[in-house]
């Protein structure tokens, strides 16, 4: 199997690196379109700000070899919410797979912002593995994607919000997988076993 994870801007390419590695999985980190597109699967992870990755995707077309992809595409975290149509953050369009608008959390008395921490996955319809229902993973994030119809889980921290999406052939997940330990291994056998 050919695996590209997408290198761009924000971070924790190499935590998912050596995520991946763990699972024994051939991997290459590039922002080469030919090669993104001549892979099996492709990873989009992602850790920082919306309206500069948005930048440096558009910079190098790689905002519109994204939504062009037929293979299966799996977006992490940030990677999740640029596969959205527009983002709180700093008011960015994005990459629009998913027809939903990214939202800042709230923070009140009970509730930080960043929501950082282990936080348990309701699941609501089909691509991951039933053994991570009531499981708990890792989060870290200030915005999320509301409850849609392409919403894979649920977790509540302040409001109910997607923990993953799925359409076509474009997945994600608002966790950290590389960072939830044997949870986020089965998300990741999950993704790469499709």
């Amino acid at each position: 199997m050919n695996i590209s994870v997408i290198r761009y801007n924000a971070g924790n390419i190499q935590s998912v690196s050596f995520a991946l590695e763990r699972l024994g999985v051939n991997f290459t980190i590039t922002d080469d379109p030919e090669t993104i597109r001549k892979s099996d699967k492709v990873l989009f992870p992602g850790v920082g700000e919306a309206s500069s990755t948005m930048k440096y995707l558009r910079e190098r077309k790689l905002d519109q070899l994204i939504r062009e992809l037929k293979q299966p595409v799996f977006g992490i975290c940030l990677g999740m919410q640029l596969l959205c149509r527009h983002s709180e953050e700093n008011n960015t369009e994005c990459l629009g797979i998913f027809d939903e608008e990214v939202k800042r959390f709230q923070a009140g008395p009970q509730f930080k912002v960043p929501h950082m921490g282990w936080n348990q996955l309701a699941l609501s319809n089909g691509w991951l593995d039933p053994a991570l229902d009531n499981q708990n993973v890792y989060f870290v994030h200030s915005y999320y994607v509301p409850v849609n119809p392409h919403t894979s889980a649920i977790t509540e921290y302040i409001v109910p919000f997607s923990a993953a999406l799925k359409k076509d052939n474009f997945y994600a997940v608002q966790f950290h997988p590389e960072k939830s330990a044997e949870a986020g291994e089965r998300v990741l056998k999950s993704f790469l076993n499709l």
